[in-house]
């Protein structure tokens, strides 16, 4: 089994190597931008993702979600990198969902969890990728009152990390709601883990209700390995919610270099109107609008293009 797992891992290791460092800073596409296309129309499949990518966007780097993959055989995830070979697109990270919960109070159904991630690791490691996103669920719903949910996350996150252990991923978290969008949380399994192949993934909208976007992205921040640019725009192009420039600035502030990755959606509705049914057309324009709006701004304020 180890030495298989190492021939896998090897496998992928020139597609890996041949990637160039990326610049400084990067703009990428987090697949969850084009979720509602994918879900209500079956517009795209994931092997097209890397055409889109370059052809509708301009972006040359893309994050993928697992939700996407159809069957991960070999000899899929060898047309997937012909793919962005042929479109000059870089695979940053796997976000990794329903794989169970890495905090779950009872120990086998936890480690269980680290178990299934492993797939995701040789997968994202074929594929090229820099790390795989996973979430931290929590056990409990009032995670402030459960003393062990540090001790029983790091476990099993010490475990994925030992699998992944000669791959060059790195395991990342995101601030993905409740306990796991407690910044203080997540800076403390950080602190309990303490591996340098382990950090977050800053998102900028997954805060929960009464915190401050800019306080959480802030404790965030240190353990960065990529932020999420979540964007949630109106029909005229305003972004009431929060203040996206200002957290782009705070990224810079603090020193933040690497991929920025658009996870957006447009056509917000104020809160009590009822959802209108789009067609299909209407949806992916939602969606090429909400990717556009926020990649200019990206480039407007960390790129300095104007």
């Amino acid at each position: 089994m180890v030495s298989s797992r190492r021939e896998f891992l090897a496998a992928g290791a020139a597609f890996s190597q041949a990637q160039a460092a990326p610049p400084r800073d990067v703009i990428s596409l987090a697949a969850w931008s084009l979720n509602r296309s994918f879900f209500l129309y079956q517009r795209w499949k994931n092997l097209d993702l890397p055409r889109i990518c370059r052809e509708q966007f301009g972006i040359s780097a893309l994050e993928f979600v697992n939700q996407f993959f159809e069957n991960p055989t070999l000899r899929y995830l060898q047309d997937l990198k012909k793919q962005g070979a042929n479109n000059g697109v870089t695979f940053v990270r796997i976000m990794v969902d329903s794989e169970g919960d890495m905090a779950a109070v009872d120990r086998k159904e936890r480690m269980q969890s680290a178990v299934a991630h492993r797939k995701w690791v040789d997968i994202a490691h074929d594929l090229g990728c820099k790390d795989i996103r996973c979430n931290m669920r929590g056990g409990p719903a009032d995670w402030k009152q459960d003393k062990d949910l540090i001790s029983r996350a790091a476990e099993s996150f010490r475990d994925l990390l030992e699998y992944a252990k000669g791959s060059g991923l790195d395991i990342i978290i995101e601030n993905h709601g409740g306990a796991s969008s407690d910044p203080d949380v997540l800076a403390a399994l950080m602190k309990a883990v303490n591996d340098p192949r382990f950090g977050t993934l800053p998102d900028f909208g997954n805060v929960n209700a009464g915190d401050d976007h800019a306080v959480v992205l802030r404790k965030l921040l240190p353990w960065a390995k990529g932020v999420s640019v979540k964007a949630s725009w109106a029909e005229d192009g305003s972004h009431p919610a929060f203040d996206i420039g200002k957290l782009l600035r705070i990224c810079l502030d603090q020193g933040f270099h690497g991929y920025w990755g658009i996870e957006s959606s447009f056509g917000r509705r104020r809160r009590g109107e009822p959802e209108v049914k789009l067609s299909a057309d209407q949806v992916w324009q939602n969606e090429v609008r909400g990717i556009l709006l926020t990649k200019a701004l990206i480039e407007k304020v960390v790129l300095r293009k104007s």
